[in-house]
């Protein structure tokens, strides 16, 4: 059975150091500042919590000081090829971190995935102080 979700990605300026952002998008005390109510990790499965409810990702894909990919359980089952990355790139001209996040979503889903995620940013940079 295929997969009706479609890959998208978007970018972020931040104006923060790479080594801060590091820790808020590979810690669970990171990503639960910005991303989830709360994060828990045991081996390689994180589990995110927003509103009382519970997803569990596993950890696919990390390089420091680059990328972090996770792989929700659900879509994992289902034989998808699905996940969300985020990586980043510090720009030479203006020492700012660029943030870029690829996802997967249903048509009928992307937009409230978007929103989702530029709330999620608009808590980061406010964390950042940027």
């Amino acid at each position: 059975m295929g997969s009706n979700k479609e890959k998208y990605k978007l970018e972020f300026l931040l104006k923060t150091s790479p080594r801060v952002l590091e820790k808020l998008i590979t810690t669970p005390d990171g990503l639960s500042d910005w991303f989830a109510d709360d994060v828990k990790v045991q081996d390689d499965i994180y589990t995110f919590e927003w509103d009382g409810n519970e997803e569990q990702a596993r950890l696919a894909l990390y390089k420091m000081n680059s990328k972090i990919r996770f792989q929700w359980l659900e879509d994992e089952e289902e034989g998808l090829d699905t996940f969300f990355e985020l990586s980043y790139v510090v720009d030479p001209m203006t020492n700012s971190v660029i943030l870029h996040i690829t996802d997967f979503a249903n048509p009928s889903d992307k937009e409230g995935n978007l929103a989702l995620w530029n709330q999620a940013i608009n808590d980061l940079k406010r964390i950042i102080g940027a």
